[in-house]
Formats: C-alpha cells, structure tokens, sequence
C-alpha cells in the first residue's frame, strides 16, 4: 500500500523550480474565486435583489463576524478575513473533487501562518510605535521577555500544524479506509466495490465538510485575535 502522503510535482519550470499539485490546485482556487466574484458583482444595482442579496448578507456577515473578533474600529481587516475565510473553505474542501487539499501541505500552512505573524507585528508597532510595541514584551514583568519572545515565535508554527494536521489527518484515515473497503471488496469476491461508494460518504462528511469548515473559521478566528491583540 502506499504510504507517501506528499504532493506530486507535475513539472518542472526552467532553473529548477518545482510545480507540484498543491500549486497548481492553489491556481485553481484562486481562478475559481476570482472568477466567481467578478460573475457576482458585475450587475449590482442600488436595489439589491436574488443572488446581490445573499452576497450583501455574505458580506454582511463577514464584517459583523470582524467586529466581533477585532472591534469596530478594525472593520479595515475584514477583505482579508473574508478571503483569508474563503480561500481555507474552498481549499480544506478541494478534497471532495478528488484532488489534493492544499492545506494538506505544510508549504501553504506556513505560507498563511507567516502572513498572520507577520500582520501581528506589523500593526502592532504601526498602532503603538516600535519602542511601545517592543515594552510589551517585557510585561507583565521584565523576567518575562524570554518566554514572551518563545510565544510570539511559536504561534505561526502553531497555526501552521493545527490546520495541516487536521487536514492532512482526515486525508490519510480516507485513505486508509478506501484501502481497507478496497480489500475487503476482493476478499468476498464482489465484482462491484460497493463499499467504498456508500461507506466513505459518511466519513467525508465529517472529515471533509465539518472539520474543514471548522477548522477554516478557527485559524480566521485565531488571526484576527492575534492581530487585535498586538494592537490593543
């Protein structure tokens, strides 16, 4: 049974650079939202009506969700959250089309995290100047710096294995288990694997939808908590 849980590299670009499927199903996403939000927004009127209004009440939702998490002097933030929000659905359920997750490489984890660290640094000593945001370090007393530094340094590598841990955990129990039905198929001699068409349907909604869902609001959640946090 295999056992490598990678993504494959398609090709190859010129000066060594690899393109593997987590790239190129990235490029597929991004199409896809791009794409689907210039369709939506092309004939909004003042009046909205049919689809303009799920997409105002989308929207609506996404800034009320900013509020609530930053507060309502950080609505700036909330483009990002909802892309930041999108993008993770779509990806952590890219899965169901029978392609690789994204998320289920380290590569686009770190990639997502590292933009939340460095967005907490950032705004942090935008909103309190560098001398105000590096005192905070020292708090609530100066024998805390060490242990303040070692936590600002593991939060995206936290970020990072949460949401690739979660994905890349229910990629390989699917795996496993259309091996298992697979195999039990061809023990009792069916000529139709009917087990791995109902069974696993079960389990990928669960694996798939719930927990891919979930874990896209709790790393948006997170971010935005990280970044008020640095700020206030």
């Amino acid at each position: 049974m295999e056992t490598n849980f990678g993504p494959k590299v398609i090709f190859e670009l010129p000066g060594g650079v690899i393109i593997t499927e987590t790239v190129v199903n990235t490029w597929i996403i991004m199409g896809v939202l791009i794409i689907g939000a210039l369709i939506l927004v092309r004939n909004f009127e003042k009046k909205p009506k049919g689809v303009q209004n799920a997409v105002e009440m989308i929207v609506d939702m996404i800034y009320k969700l900013t509020e609530q998490g930053m507060g309502k002097d950080k609505l700036g933030f909330a483009p990002y959250v909802g892309t930041l929000f999108f993008y993770l659905v779509f990806a952590n359920l890219w899965g169901l089309t029978g392609f690789r997750a994204p998320t289920a490489d380290t590569n686009t984890t770190f990639a997502l995290a590292i933009i939340t660290f460095f967005m907490i640094h950032f705004f942090g000593v935008r909103k309190k100047g560098i001398l105000g945001y590096l005192k905070g370090f020292t708090e609530p007393i100066p024998f805390m710096l060490p242990l303040n530094i070692i936590s600002e340094l593991a939060t995206p590598i936290s970020l990072a294995f949460r949401l690739f841990g979660n994905i890349v955990g229910g990629l390989i129990i699917m795996s496993l288990l259309y091996g298992a039905l697979a195999g039990l198929s061809v023990k009792l001699g069916l000529p139709v694997p009917i087990f791995e068409v109902a069974i696993p349907s079960i389990f990928h909604m669960y694996f798939d939808i719930f927990a891919g869902v979930l874990q896209s609001f709790i790393f948006v959640m997170l971010t935005m908590v990280f970044v008020s946090m640095a700020m206030d």
